[in-house]
């Protein structure tokens, strides 16, 4: 194929860790010299696929039929977890379809394709047009567990994580780069080596950033990591996604979860002893193969007991290749988009129950891009003054504000300047 202008377009499905590593492929090219643009304007297409579900399958075919559409003369490079399973599928769609399943390898493809050479760097800055806010970033990779319901521990078999020394530098580029929170990633972060000994010493040695953890299976947050989030004053961010799938004992056991109702029950007592302020969000499934109406009622209640501040509800979808796709006694479809829309109805009463509860309080806000702000709880916020024309109010910025208000589930912020 012949190319004649340094111009990509990347388009991201799936998880954060996805998101991650795609914008670690953008800032590559970008740093030898490759524009990004919009699909219809480029010369070379890195599509970054989710392999989570059978829906997240449809999404990634239909996904890359868009921009092989939009895009008539550009390759189309896929990578990530669908290609890794099924890379035959996505090569038969289109001869200009390149099926790259190692991402280390999709920013020299790219950069060939468009005639241009890598630049040897350690680091490239996501910053800028195009980037998040709030900097994420990838240490670690591969998940041990086999869940029922799940293929990614077959998609991303191998176990990695990036060295101490990688990560600090990483965040110290962030922070260099006028980013005020870093998002530590990773597909099961837990098995990251004396993560709480990371976490340290990221905030004894780099000061003004906080940290987010992006999401943490139950049993991993254990007291040293409980301990250290206490002390930190808000270094480390008072907010855990603790993914919890089911609240029903005989369900979880069914879905593999390495954990009982009970030590999930524990875990947040632990975390909301030690620190009160956290919120805590979490993953749930509506509509897992044999879920019986007292599994259902079971793992509401179980949710409205925990209280959390977001449920992100998933309506189970059949994955091909997994245990709990070959059971005779799935759900039927209707039943299971009834349960996820009861489970959404909780979940927004829970949180606006959390909202309203931190009226009065004061938080570091993190402003983003377009004029949008984050606390440290994890909910969008507005101020009540403009802040487009104020310097203190740049992107990337940790604002002192007290919430005074809510709207919706936004947190209306008065800012509280030194």
């Amino acid at each position: 194929m012949s190319v004649f202008s340094p111009r990509f377009h990347v388009h991201n499905l799936g998880c954060k860790v996805n998101r991650v590593e795609l914008d670690s492929i953008a800032a590559e090219l970008i740093n030898a010299g490759a524009e990004a643009v919009a699909c219809e304007d480029a010369e070379v297409v890195v599509v970054n696929t989710c392999t989570v579900t059978s829906e997240a399958d449809t999404k990634a075919r239909k996904a890359v039929r868009k921009m092989l559409k939009e895009a008539p003369k550009a390759a189309v490079i896929v990578t990530g977890c669908a290609a890794a399973i099924d890379r035959e599928t996505y090569r038969q769609l289109d001869d200009r379809v390149i099926v790259e399943t190692d991402k280390s390898a999709v920013p020299t493809l790219a950069l060939a394709l468009m005639g241009l050479s890598p630049v040897n760097s350690s680091q490239f800055a996501r910053v800028g047009k195009g980037f998040m806010s709030r900097a994420g970033i990838k240490i670690q990779d591969g998940c041990p567990n086999a869940c029922t319901y799940c293929i990614v521990h077959i998609a991303r078999s191998d176990m990695w994580v990036s060295p101490i020394d990688n990560v600090l530098a990483e965040v110290r580029a962030a922070k260099e780069a006028g980013i005020g929170e870093v998002v530590l990633t990773g597909i099961n972060l837990g098995t990251y080596p004396e993560l709480p000994s990371l976490l340290a010493m990221l905030v004894s040695e780099v000061d003004d950033i906080r940290i987010r953890l992006s999401s943490i299976e139950p049993l991993d947050v254990d007291d040293e990591l409980i301990s250290l989030m206490s002390r930190s004053n808000g270094r480390i961010c008072r907010h855990l996604h603790m993914p919890l799938q089911s609240g029903s004992a005989r369900t979880l056991l069914e879905m593999n979860r390495l954990y009982t109702k009970d030590e999930y029950r524990e875990r947040v007592a632990a975390v909301r002893a030690a620190v009160p302020q956290v919120t805590l969000t979490t993953d749930i499934i509506a509509g897992f193969p044999g879920e019986s109406d007292e599994d259902f009622e079971e793992s509401f209640e179980f949710c409205r007991e925990m209280g959390f501040s977001k449920l992100h509800v998933f309506r189970y979808s059949r994955r091909p290749g997994t245990p709990a796709a070959s059971r005779d006694d799935q759900v039927p479809a209707q039943t299971s988009a009834h349960r996820g829309i009861r489970l959404r109805e909780l979940g927004y009463g829970m949180r606006m129950v959390e909202a309203r509860s931190r009226v009065g309080t004061s938080e570091l806000i993190l402003i983003e891009a377009g004029g949008k702000a984050k606390s440290e709880s994890y909910f969008d916020c507005r101020f009540t003054v403009p802040i487009h024309e104020d310097s203190r109010f740049r992107c990337g910025a940790l604002v002192s504000a007290q919430i005074v208000a809510v709207e919706d589930d936004v947190l209306i912020c008065k800012p509280t300047f030194q």
